[in-house]
């Protein structure tokens, strides 16, 4: 059986070997989970290097925090938590940095489109460009929005009403 048809039933079995210091049961674990994982990085990041390295961070968070998973939701589910957080910190540490240009030699947007809303939203400050990724690029609720972020339902609707404003001032200006 290869990583793509594993039975996520596999991942409670996975993670209880791995904190027992199973190398390869968390290499398991990586293979089946990073397709999922690459995807919702590249909403973040659009040059593959990046995003092979936010991916890179995630599993390596999650490694570090494998104890605090205790099977509650699917495994998945709390690798999109953190991988969530890990392209906000990065969206913070390019702003910090002052490399919130999307590279084009890079860029592997499938539309002029898709590049052009890329563009308006790395203009965005991180809190407000999370917000309206996940509430319209991903087609998220505002309780899984919610729940990703780590913020109450009230603050992604207020973060998300100004995060519009913001946008709808770029988009004007241009």
């Amino acid at each position: 059986m290869n990583a793509m048809t594993e039975a996520p039933a596999s991942d409670p079995q996975d993670v209880r070997a791995s904190l027992a210091g199973d190398g390869a049961a968390y290499a398991r674990l990586v293979n089946r989970h990073t397709p999922a994982i690459a995807k919702r990085m590249t909403r973040f990041a659009r040059g593959q290097a990046a995003i092979e390295e936010l991916v890179h961070d995630v599993f390596v968070e999650a490694y570090l925090s494998l104890r605090t998973f205790h099977g509650t939701a699917p495994f998945e589910h709390w690798l999109q938590k953190i991988a969530t957080r890990v392209g906000y910190r990065y969206w913070q540490r390019l702003k910090k940095d002052n490399l919130a240009r999307v590279d084009e030699h890079h860029a592997a947007a499938t539309s002029e489109t898709s590049n052009e809303v890329f563009d308006r939203l790395q203009q965005l400050p991180p809190r407000d460009r999370l917000v309206l990724t996940l509430l319209y690029v991903e087609s998220r609720s505002v309780a899984e929005t919610a729940e990703l972020a780590g913020w109450s339902q009230t603050m992604v609707k207020v973060q998300a009403y100004r995060a519009r404003a913001k946008l709808r001032k770029l988009l004007d200006a241009s």
